[in-house]
């Protein structure tokens, strides 16, 4: 069984449209949307959820004011200037800015602070006409967002060994943050989706050192090539001195956009299309074995 994550230095290069598509072309996998924070591949996946989880999010403090005296000694100890006093002279906590380390709840001396988990996020185990699909929703501001990819990628890992699957296709989230992390955290390979513009470019860079700094095999493609030729061959040029294997070039398309809209992927859309000779290729070099997986 093969872990692969697909990944994007920044939103909009294509990454989701291109896991979705994916999914048309191979057989016998578990799928993760692993972009907790801004899922959206069940928009063209249309799961029928199976099981729904609670995951508990960061600690948040409130005060009793039947127990609070106004002592204050929470404030002076709050780091994160999340205690003020109202108006009226009582003590209040500001969710927003608190960030769960429940030191008040520790030094109040008269217990009048207690702490929650927060309960505002799901995640799920759904049915799709791909296959298993596990998700998630986080809600807005939430944290603990590498921690949720972490529990979403162990579920699948215990559907795909339960089923024996193949493979596992992660659709991670932009950028290099925790969430990021998480999805690479003992995967297989790295699959980096970019596109030809000079932000994409920046961020492609960072993500690479990133991935690198956990050893773990990592494959270029390059989304709407088309639009900037010249950044393009830089791209090229730059994967060809990093070492990483440049898996194909993908045109603007319209119909990318169009299959979007009608909630199809682009192979259910246009199977005969310049993009999915692609990447039924690239999926192919994938299935028999041509990348290397090995750490």
């Amino acid at each position: 069984m093969k872990d692969i994550t697909i990944l994007s230095g920044k939103g909009g290069t294509g990454k989701t449209s291109i896991t979705a598509a994916l999914a048309s072309v191979i057989e016998n996998t578990v799928f993760v949307d692993a972009d907790v924070d801004a899922a959206d591949l069940h928009i063209i996946f249309q799961p029928k959820n199976k099981e729904t989880h609670v995951f508990e999010g960061a600690w948040v403090a409130s005060i009793d004011t039947d127990l609070c005296t106004n002592c204050g000694l929470c404030q002076q100890h709050c780091k994160f200037e999340a205690i003020h006093f109202k108006s009226d002279g009582g003590l209040q906590i500001d969710p927003f800015a608190c960030e769960g380390c429940r030191l008040c709840e520790r030094v109040c001396p008269t217990q009048a602070i207690s702490s929650m988990r927060s309960i505002n996020n799901h995640w799920y185990v759904s049915d799709t006409r791909f296959g298993p699909l596990v998700h998630a929703k986080m809600g807005p501001g939430e944290e603990n967002s590498g921690k949720l990819v972490t529990q979403i990628r162990k579920s699948a890992k215990d559907i795909a060994l339960e089923i024996k699957a193949d493979f596992i296709l992660n659709d991670g989230p932009p950028g290099i943050g925790c969430a990021a992390i998480a999805s690479i955290t003992g995967a297989d390979a790295v699959i980096l989706v970019t596109e030809p513009s000079k932000s994409g470019f920046h961020d492609i860079v960072r993500l690479i050192e990133l991935v690198q700094s956990f050893n773990i095999p990592m494959y270029a493609l390059i989304n709407k090539f088309d639009i900037n030729l010249d950044i393009t061959k830089q791209m090229e040029s730059f994967f060809a001195r990093e070492g990483i294997q440049l898996m194909g070039k993908l045109p603007f398309s319209e119909e990318m956009v169009y299959s979007m809209v009608e909630k199809k992927t682009m192979v259910e859309y246009n199977k005969d299309s310049e993009i999915v000779n692609t990447l039924s290729e690239l999926w192919k070099k994938i299935a028999s074995s041509e990348l290397k997986m090995e750490h």
